[in-house]
């Protein structure tokens, strides 16, 4: 049997992959009209790799039947415009079933998201992402890594092992570790996608990532979309330019460890008239004192 070509997944994570927010209707169900219009506005707007049931689209906050219903949404909207990285996870079981389930509805790419176990050994984390890798061999596989403690020679293995293990999300909040976890991994031979957004995705392109995630590109994708086009022509002036008029905007959802990462990108999309700001705990609606600020960082970008 010969090897499938990733080429084309390989560069749609070259990219700003797009992490869609999941809307809610008043009574707690999923607005599909809603996510329909926003998945619209991302396509239109230029995007090409959205990640179906990633953090930004609160994943952990979602039942079982609301994830497929998650995928199942997205590829039919997209419907061949952009590539699609399914996020899969949880226990082992799950995660595989996901992954098929995924491949069955039409998508090209997973994303395993970290192990939240919480006794993870490297031997664990291989065999844990082997299984799912070997379950759907005609999928592009990416795993989400956020844990520091691992190391680059067991991606490395990880690849050996799997050939459709193609690129890796790097979320370590630590640009001299994501250097040198790469080049231990092998820099050319994963697609390595910066899993912290916009604010860290200058730095982490010095050191050869070439896509990043964005949760910010629900609400403005041009924003996200010229910052890429500034780090692929390595404009790293320009780029910074563009990082100082997001900052403010990606401080709010990373403080007190990212406590409003969602709800600071829902309400923004609240504040153009886009879904409800509504969000599911652990996390919270952004508080109403902090409401018109969140609009006015909107309002400076000409959205």
């Amino acid at each position: 049997m010969s090897t499938p070509d990733f080429t084309s997944q390989r560069d749609a994570l070259a990219d700003v992959v797009a992490i869609p927010v999941t809307p809610f209707t008043a009574d707690d169900t999923l607005d599909t009209g809603a996510h329909r219009s926003l998945l619209r506005r991302l396509l239109d707007g230029g995007v090409r790799t959205v990640t179906p049931n990633g953090n930004t689209g609160e994943y952990y906050a979602l039942s079982p039947v609301e994830r497929r219903a998650v995928t199942e949404l997205t590829i039919d909207e997209v419907s061949g415009r952009a590539a699609v990285l399914v996020g899969v996870g949880l226990d082992l079981p799950t995660a595989v079933a996901a992954a098929e389930h995924a491949r069955a509805a039409g998508a090209s790419m997973v994303m395993v998201h970290q192990p939240v176990h919480p006794y993870l050994s490297q031997d664990g984390w291989t065999a844990y992402h082997r299984t799912i890798a070997d379950a759907v061999p005609e999928l592009g596989i990416v795993p989400y890594i956020r844990n520091p403690q691992l190391d680059g020679d067991r991606l490395a293995e990880l690849g050996e092992l799997c050939p459709n293990v193609i690129g890796v999300k790097y979320a370590v909040p630590d640009a001299a570790r994501f250097a040198a976890f790469a080049r231990d991994a092998g820099l050319d031979r994963f697609v390595w996608v910066a899993g912290l957004a916009e604010l860290y995705a200058p730095s982490y392109f010095a050191s050869g990532a070439t896509g990043f995630t964005s949760g910010l590109v629900n609400v403005s994708p041009a924003v996200s979309l010229n910052l890429l086009a500034a780090l692929h022509t390595g404009d790293y002036p320009a780029a910074m330019k563009i990082w100082e008029r997001i900052r403010p905007f990606e401080e709010l959802r990373a403080a007190h460890q990212s406590a409003d990462n969602v709800t600071v990108v829902k309400e923004a999309l609240a504040s153009l008239g886009l879904c409800r700001r509504d969000i599911r705990p652990p996390s919270r609606v952004l508080p109403e004192v902090n409401r018109a600020a969140v609009a006015g960082l909107v309002a400076g970008w000409g959205v």
